[in-house]
This record gives C-alpha cells, structure tokens and sequence, in this order.
C-alpha cells in the first residue's frame, strides 16, 4: 500500500520495457517494436500517476502553481497531458521536433533536458528510499521533487505555448463574463418559474439548450453591459460570441419590440423547444 513500493516496482516496468526496446531491432520486428513502445507509453503514464500521488503526500504545499493551466485550450487538457509533455521531451533531446518548429524546439530542448534529468534524478532517489525507509520523505527527497515539479510545470507551459495561442488574461476574463451571465441567468429563471431546482439537481439534458438559450437573452436585453454587450467591438467580445456579432444584433433588435408578455411566452417557450 505504500507509495514508495508502488513506485517502486512502476519504475522496474518502465526499466524493463525500455531494455526490451533497446534490445529490438525495430526494422526487423516493426511490429513488436510498436508493441514495445506502447507499452512504454503507458508504463510511464502509470508511473508519472504514482509520482504526481507521492508528490501530492509529501511536498502538498510547495508544488508549483498551474494556474497558467486555464490558458490552456479545452481540447488539451486531458488526463495524460502529463505524459504526453514527457513524450515530448524526450523527442526534443533526440532532435526530433514532431509538432513545433526547429526554432522553437532549438529553444525548448535544454529546458527537456533538464527535466528529463530531474526525473531520472527523481527515480534513483525514489528507488532507493523504496529499499531502505518506504515509509518516509527525508529533505533531500523533498527538494528533488520540488525541483522536478517546477521544471515540469516550466516545460509543460513553454511547450504547450510554442504549439497553440494560449488565451490572454483578457479572454480569461471574458470567459468569466460568460460564467457569471449563466449563473444569473439560472438564478432568473428560477425567480421566474422557467426552471425548477429539481431539473439543475437532475441535470436534466433539455437544460444544455435550454441555459445558453435564456442567456442570450439576458446578455442583450437583462445585463446588456455584460459579455453580450454589442456596444463594444466583434474584437472585443469573447471568441465564443464574436463570429455572431452581426446575428446578435439582429436578434437584439427583434426582442426589443417585443412586450412583456412576449417576451415571457417566448422565453417559455425556449425552455420547451428541441
């Protein structure tokens, strides 16, 4: 049960695999080679789990911050971004730069190496803790794991930023916009009998139409300073809304012939709809 054993013996696959991978001619058994390298893949992911357990129990208030992680597009954050930052790495000491440009990967491939060396460095202190006190981070552990973290959380940022625009403070801001008309949009409809609390507690699946729907409304004729504003530029909207500056006015000048009890029977009516 001990996290310096399960590392331990997480640390004797990733070993093994690498020596079989050494070992193969990978132009002969091609096949097997990919076998090989899969199971590498996912031998470190294993890995890098137990390290991010053990980091998590030992240095809890001394990681780096990830806050730079919310600049991050959606589609990137998923559960093996870890190891898919490792990966990279590896491929930038080699010199090979499979997704980033030869100028960009001249400058990111010391920061690999680094980290590449903090790990190594990381696994003979972690292996040897294993064998001798399992159940204990003396200093020394701490400070490696400290180190390690920051320069994962350095390279993972540059990495990532060389491959994608990462979202500017403004945009972020922007988005919170976006969170704070939905929630009181929610809150409204409530007020108004549109929505029930039973529904948000059931997550009821009509509700993905139903919030945006209501919002739209609410950021052009309820809150028309907020995010919807279209008293700013398409420019300095939120890239969720900027592509439909022009619809939104259309339909800004719709609703505001509309009376109040048009207003509430179509409102009504968008919580029904499909």
């Amino acid at each position: 049960p001990r996290l310096l054993s399960q590392f331990f013996f997480a640390d004797e696959r990733v070993t093994r695999v690498v020596a079989e991978i050494n070992g193969l001619d990978a132009e002969l058994d091609p096949q097997q080679y990919l076998v090989l390298l899969n199971q590498l893949h996912l031998s470190q992911a294993h890995l890098l789990a137990i390290l991010e357990r053990i980091m998590e129990e030992c240095i809890p208030t001394q990681r780096h911050s990830r806050d730079y992680l919310v600049k991050f597009p959606e589609e990137l954050l998923v559960d093996n971004l870890g190891n898919h930052m490792l990966f990279a790495a590896e491929c930038l000491l080699a010199g090979t730069f499979l997704e980033v440009e030869d100028a960009d990967g001249a400058q990111l491939r010391p920061q690999a190496r680094n980290l590449l060396c903090s790990l190594e460095l990381v696994r003979t202190v972690l292996r040897e803790q294993s064998l001798t006190q399992p159940g204990s981070y003396p200093e020394p552990i701490r400070a490696v794991l400290i180190q390690f973290d920051r320069l994962f959380a350095e390279f993972e940022l540059s990495y990532v930023s060389s491959l994608v625009a990462v979202k500017s403070p403004e945009e972020i801001y922007r988005q919170q916009e976006i969170i704070v008309l939905y929630c009181e949009t929610v809150e409204r409809a409530l007020r108004l009998g549109y929505l029930t609390q039973e529904m948000i507690d059931g997550y009821e699946p009509l509700l993905m139409f139903t919030i945006p729907r209501l919002a739209i409304i609410s950021g052009l004729l309820i809150y028309p300073e907020g995010p919807l504003s279209l008293e700013q530029s398409p420019e300095q909207m939120s890239r969720v809304f900027s592509p439909f500056y022009n619809l939104l006015k259309k339909i800004r000048d719709l609703l505001r012939v509309l009376s109040a009890e048009e207003l509430c029977l179509l409102e009504r009516s968008l919580c029904t709809a499909e």
